[in-house]
């Protein structure tokens, strides 16, 4: 989140710089924590949920928020369980609450 941004408007502005959507609505908080990624930085998290309105099953989009992304492509798609597909550590850890 960016300085005296709230919640909500850190999720549109995340969904777009990262994702490229546009069509989405932002739904109910499912979860707050605070995580300890491997170079011990802690990140305090928030996962919504959110209700896309209209997109591709799969696409691709380079994200531009800037900083460590800059220059990547991601590559995305829709996952109809849990275990699916591996995601990175800390990625998937409230899949439960969706699914």
């Amino acid at each position: 989140m960016k300085k005296g941004e709230d919640t909500i408007h850190a999720v549109i502005r995340e969904m777009n710089e990262e994702t490229g959507l546009k069509k989405f609505k932002v739904g109910a908080l499912i979860a707050e924590d605070f995580w300890k990624n491997n170079d011990g930085a802690v990140h305090h998290r928030f996962f919504y949920e959110i209700y896309v309105t209209e997109t591709l099953n799969e696409w691709e989009y380079q994200p531009t928020g800037g900083g460590e992304e800059k220059g990547l492509t991601f590559h995305y798609f829709w996952i109809s369980s849990k275990n699916e597909t591996e995601l990175v550590r800390g990625h998937g850890d409230y899949l439960d609450y969706i699914f």
